[in-house]
């Protein structure tokens, strides 16, 4: 799907084909059936005509049953075009369009969301501005949504249209053929005189005028794609704030904000000034053009031979409602105009999206655009636990790397402690090791067949039932409620046992009702449900007090003794089991952009966190009060 052409056909040759290749030929189908029901209206409509005109006719009049006859059969052929036809076509035409959007959208989710996370290697790239072969697209959601929904509609919107001119000029065009009479001057041309004169008027009046809605919908199709971009460029913005409303308001920044939104709307409000007048200028052309075909140029034509006595006012009339007929069929062009220009810019959106997906899905010489991509992850037997051979990190645009390891080993069940200050790597090194960090060099091997679980610092819950949270990466049926209660009681979330199955409480998502404290307490619970033997945990409990923090180790400790911990954080001295045993072997140290390893018994000892203090108890002795 890396071409135009690719994104077109893809559906109707995948998995898919029956239900697409079916639902078009009954859209055919239809549209054949419309045609032919044109040529039934015209002959009609010429029919009622004549009767109208030979009422009071002294040798033949037309009665007036005949004329409501007459007048009712064009009514049911309208009736039956409108809703059998046409209404019904529709009908299929939006199902495909709907069965087309979903394939669609199912493949792009599954190209963001395969084991290789190009999604996040996606919107690294637009944060550090890494180059793919068409540029880093911006708008991933709206190019999702609504340029797909745009694209597959009007595409499926330009197929009926062709279909509709080529079975007209079938149809109506055959008939006209058949109806032709002789013109004076055109006696060569024999009884195809007529027809002739209807199609060199068609040919000459439609592709002129075809011409130029092309021409007006090229610039429609440059400010669309401006459009697209403006209105997403500002829902972004928008979407951001709600992530960042609090710190908005601690910093007071309403007034900065304010004037990001009203320059990212003002990109919106020009180009839309712009398509509001091509809008306007396209309307006026298009009625202009609808009224000299329908009045004009169907009619002109078959003046000719009526004047000189050779077709009836019946025939003039329906060789005039055939010539209008096909004029309007053929006119589809222009009146989709404005669609097709949309078409044109979705599809560019689509087909740049599917490039850069299928161009980060190979992140190692995507990362190397921008600096060294040279991490390793390998596999080795579990008794070996984990290995780092060299590693060095490196920031984009950097040779020079901002963290080397050398040569570290973690054993099987050993617990390691990650500290250094703020900035000097720690997140990075875990996400190295979870391969998370593309820029750098070296090799992790970590014990294969192993379940591995690493919790990152900012505790981020999608919209799903609280079972499913905890079952995370497994489905929520992997586990039973027993065990999931189980799981939530033992990590202090005793009070949300009756919400297991529940997405939320309220209008509330779980993301928005439980503090951060609570997100680690459901860390804590997935980790006690699934039992996973190498953990990766970066602060942690850095929201949970010190008896909070000192039951979170213990329960790890208790349900999952041979389990391999590395975990990030900022204290000094690592907490201690209520005993005054060390959870921790030994301490990764960051200084100076470098790892060293340390057994913990080289540590001082002391208190995690602020002191507490201890109330004395009251004097009870002679003198007390």
């Amino acid at each position: 799907m890396r071409s135009f052409w690719g994104l077109m056909w893809a559906y109707w040759f995948s998995e898919k084909w029956q239900e697409a290749w079916g639902l078009a030929a009954v859209i055919v189908v239809l549209t054949g059936l419309s045609a032919i029901a044109s040529v039934w209206f015209a002959e009609a409509s010429g029919e009622l005509v004549s009767a109208i005109a030979f009422l009071h006719h002294p040798q033949n009049p037309t009665t007036l049953s005949s004329i409501l006859t007459i007048a009712g059969t064009l009514a049911a052929i309208m009736v039956l075009k409108s809703i059998a036809f046409t209404a019904v076509r529709h009908f299929f035409s939006t199902t495909l369009h709907r069965k087309w959007r979903a394939w669609l959208d199912r493949r792009f989710n599954d190209a963001l969301l395969d084991c290789n996370h190009t999604h996040l290697h996606l919107q690294r790239g637009v944060a550090e501005a890494i180059p793919t072969s068409v540029g880093v697209p911006d708008n991933i959601d709206q190019r999702v949504q609504e340029s797909i929904k745009g694209m597959t509609g009007g595409a499926i919107g330009l197929a009926m249209g062709v279909a509709g001119v080529t079975l007209s000029l079938y149809f109506v065009g055959g008939r006209i053929i058949e109806t032709s009479t002789e013109v004076s001057g055109l006696e060569f041309l024999g009884s195809y005189g007529s027809a002739f004169l209807t199609l060199v008027a068609v040919a000459a009046y439609v592709p002129f005028n075809t011409y130029i809605a092309a021409k007006l919908g090229a610039i429609q199709q440059r400010l669309d794609v401006r459009m697209q971009w403006a209105e997403g460029s500002y829902r972004r913005e928008l979407t951001t704030l709600l992530h960042r409303s609090f710190h908005v308001a601690a910093s007071q920044a309403e007034g900065v904000q304010k004037r990001i939104h009203r320059r990212r709307y003002r990109d919106i409000d020009q180009t839309w000034s712009n398509l509001n007048i091509l809008t306007a200028c396209y309307m006026g052309f298009e009625l202009v053009h609808n009224f000299f075909g329908q009045r004009i140029v169907a009619y002109a034509p078959g003046l000719l031979p009526y004047v000189d006595g050779k077709v009836t006012l019946q025939g003039y009339v329906t060789g005039a409602e055939l010539a209008n007929a096909i004029i309007n069929d053929c006119s589809w062009f222009i009146h989709v105009m404005p669609d097709i220009a949309r078409l044109r810019a979705n599809a560019r959106r689509i087909t740049d999206l599917a490039n850069a997906i299928e161009d980060v899905q190979r992140p190692r010489p995507f990362y190397a655009r921008t600096g060294r991509a040279e991490l390793n992850r390998v596999w080795q037997d579990p008794e070996f636990g984990v290995t780092i051979r060299r590693l060095e990190l490196m920031h984009p645009g950097h040779d020079l790397p901002f963290l080397t390891t050398g040569y570290l080993h973690i054993s099987p069940g050993e617990w390691a402690l990650l500290v250094g200050r703020s900035g000097s790597g720690k997140s990075s090194l875990l996400k190295a090791i979870n391969g998370l960090w593309p820029h750098g060099r070296g090799t992790v091997a970590l014990p294969g067949n192993v379940r591995t679980l690493f919790a990152a610092q900012d505790v981020k819950l999608p919209p799903i039932s609280l079972k499913e949270l905890i079952c995370l990466p497994e489905p929520g049926d992997a586990f039973t409620d027993r065990e999931a209660l189980a799981a939530l009681s033992m990590a202090g979330l005793a009070e949300f046992v009756g919400d297991l199955a529940a997405e939320g409480r309220g209008a509330q998502s779980w993301d928005q009702l439980l503090s951060g404290g609570q997100k680690q307490k459901l860390v804590l619970a997935r980790i006690l449900l699934q039992r996973p033997g190498l953990i990766f945990l970066d602060e942690p409990t850095g929201a949970l007090d010190v008896e909070a923090t000192v039951a979170f180790h213990q329960a790890i400790k208790d349900v999952c003794p041979g389990a391999t911990v590395v975990s990030i954080m900022h204290d000094a001295v690592p907490p201690k089991s209520a005993k005054g045993e060390n959870f921790y072997d030994s301490v990764l140290a960051i200084a100076d952009g470098r790892v060293t390893k340390r057994s913990l018994p080289k540590l001082a000892s002391g208190p995690v966190g602020p002191a507490r203090v201890r109330r004395h108890p009251e004097p009870t002795g002679p003198g007390s009060r």
